[in-house]
């Protein structure tokens, strides 16, 4: 059967008014689909539901619906429809992982709600769902990323996320930051200071100058560009930088 863009025009449009509203306090629903977990211990479920709240997902399986109108729940009907990971785990799907624990990209509860929506006619396998996405993103009914619609209809779904630049950016201006200054690991092998034009220069071992770059800071992710042309990065954890094993206090 081939599925024509006029088939998803108007799709569940008031739930996604809705969601698109929501402060991420109300759960969301998506109801009544055929979901392909991609859990090893939950596997392919039908006539099921996906309930997450904000960007996380809290419920899957059958009959969830039941508890909608206690719990307020923005109700997506998705009959005909199947859900698949928006994020795929290639290596499970070629049987690589030997742990559940070990798999990523799952629709599990807990894991994050990102998810794709197609019709159960072009969403056999995880695969043709993506390809779908890929070649045909008109048919798609609802792309979810973090629990915040991206696709919507086979449209670009009203306040989506902006999509970041490509490229490398300027140069920030960080002065005042907090996290500039001198950072040294516990064995005070690393030195790595941070200054306000966004560059950074390694000492190691008593080596000056062992690395310099550009970095840039995103909330606690530090990113850097090296001089020599390849990336890294780091993570601010209180008052502790993680970059590359090393765990460093400021000076």
């Amino acid at each position: 059967m081939t599925i024509s863009y006029t088939d998803t025009v108007g799709w569940n449009r008031k739930a996604l008014d809705e969601i698109v509203a929501n402060d991420g306090g109300r759960p969301v629903l998506f109801t009544n689909a055929r979901i392909v977990t991609m859990d090893p211990l939950i596997g392919t479920v039908t006539g099921a539901d996906i309930l997450f709240v904000g960007s996380l997902i809290v419920g899957v399986g059958p009959a969830i619906v039941t508890a909608a109108v206690d719990d307020n729940a923005i109700v997506v009907d998705c009959a005909g429809t199947t859900v698949v990971p928006a994020v795929v785990d290639t290596v499970a799907l070629v049987g690589g992982r030997g742990r559940r624990s070990e798999y990523v990209a799952t629709l599990t509860p807990g894991n994050t709600a990102d998810f794709l929506v197609v019709p159960d006619e072009l969403g056999a396998d995880v695969p043709s769902a993506l390809a779908t996405l890929m070649s045909h993103p008109e048919q798609v009914r609802a792309l979810v990323a973090a629990g915040r619609p991206v696709l919507w209809a086979g449209t670009d779904a009203p306040g989506g996320p902006a999509v970041p630049e490509t490229g490398i950016p300027a140069a920030p201006d960080l002065t005042g930051n907090p996290r500039l200054g001198v950072w040294i690991d516990r064995e005070g092998f690393l030195h790595q200071e941070l200054t306000a034009d966004g560059r950074y220069d390694e000492t190691r071992g008593g080596r000056p100058h062992a690395y310099q770059g550009r970095f840039w800071i995103d909330g606690d992710r530090i990113d850097y560009l090296d001089d020599l042309g390849f990336w890294a990065y780091g993570q601010f954890e209180g008052d502790e930088l993680h970059h590359a094993g090393y765990v460093m206090k400021r000076s």
